[in-house]
């Protein structure tokens, strides 16, 4: 998934049986993440993310548990983020890759090209038969703003059901806490907001929940003297250009991982009154001025 997945396990120390049974288990972890990858990867090319993205419009396509799971989770957010998040912004997010390598913006005719195949609406999912329709030729289908939330999840799952409670589970921004260390109050979680150490509340104990950092720290393009974030906005067909860094807290990392890109997307005034208005998410949103927005459930800082 282009990042690097970390397992931290609290165990008794026990001697060698612990070691080869916790090695076991993290490999069945690490497992889950490939074949989690091989599902929603957009970069491989026998991914089955991507042969539904090559199959034929009005052809509905079976999928399996996995990914009409996480489409599912998409379409959602997509209704309450009125379009913002969008798992079929790929034909733009790929634009935008060839700008990164070119460092050249894309033309206002490839923009238009991959507007008109872009957008949730145009998709079917139909539940009960495990299928997914596109209505238009050339969709592409992006998962980027949750996979790894998702995968995640699913690693913290299979320590929790190997009875390793007291474990997390970090892929890059998007981390999935289960039950604290020995004496703890939960685990010390640090937020990387932009260049903002001055910013205040950036860390703080967490435990039983995920949390999720989006932002332009590491991944942006300057064009012109002009900054561009690696997060892709589908009303212009270009990564943001208001630096904003996002950080969500809520009950698993999927909805932490998907949730702060499409904060992200709204902005501020936006974002914060979706949060707000979700049950089980808080955020916390850094401005360009250095300035601080918590949601009303954010936890104090340390």
């Amino acid at each position: 998934m282009g990042t690097l997945f970390t397992l931290r396990v609290w165990v008794p120390d026990d001697g060698e049986q612990t070691v080869e049974a916790l090695t076991a288990v993290s490999r069945a972890g690490f497992d889950r993440v490939a074949a989690i990858n091989a599902i929603c990867s957009d970069y491989l090319v026998e991914s089955e993310l991507n042969t539904l993205s090559a199959a034929p419009a009005g052809e509905p396509v079976a999928v399996s548990s996995e990914l009409l799971d996480v489409l599912q989770r998409c379409q959602h957010l997509f209704e309450v983020s009125d379009g913002a998040f969008d798992p079929t912004v790929g034909p733009m997010v790929r634009l935008w890759r060839r700008s990164r390598r070119s460092n050249q913006l894309p033309t206002e005719v490839q923009i238009a090209g991959a507007k008109a195949r872009t957008g949730m609406e145009k998709v079917t999912i139909d539940s009960a038969a495990s299928t997914v329709t596109k209505s238009v030729e050339g969709m592409v289908f992006d998962l980027g703003g949750i996979a790894k939330g998702y995968a995640a999840d699913a690693v913290l799952a299979i320590l929790h059901e190997a009875g390793y409670q007291r474990a997390l589970v970090a892929a890059s921004g998007d981390i999935a806490l289960g039950e604290p260390p020995p004496g703890e109050v939960g685990w010390a979680v640090g937020l990387d907001t932009m260049e903002m150490a001055k910013a205040g509340d950036t860390s703080f104990r967490l435990a039983t929940a995920a949390v999720s950092t989006s932002g332009d720290t590491q991944r942006y393009l300057e064009i012109d003297g002009q900054r561009y974030s690696h997060i892709v906005d589908k009303s212009t067909g270009l990564g943001l250009t208001e630096r904003i860094a996002v950080s969500v807290i809520a009950k698993d990392a999927t909805t932490t991982d998907s949730y702060a890109t499409a904060v992200s997307l709204l902005g501020l005034e936006r974002g914060m009154k979706l949060i707000e208005a979700t049950d089980g998410v808080e955020c916390r949103i850094v401005t360009a001025e250095m300035e601080v927005h918590r949601s009303s459930g954010f936890p104090e800082g340390e």
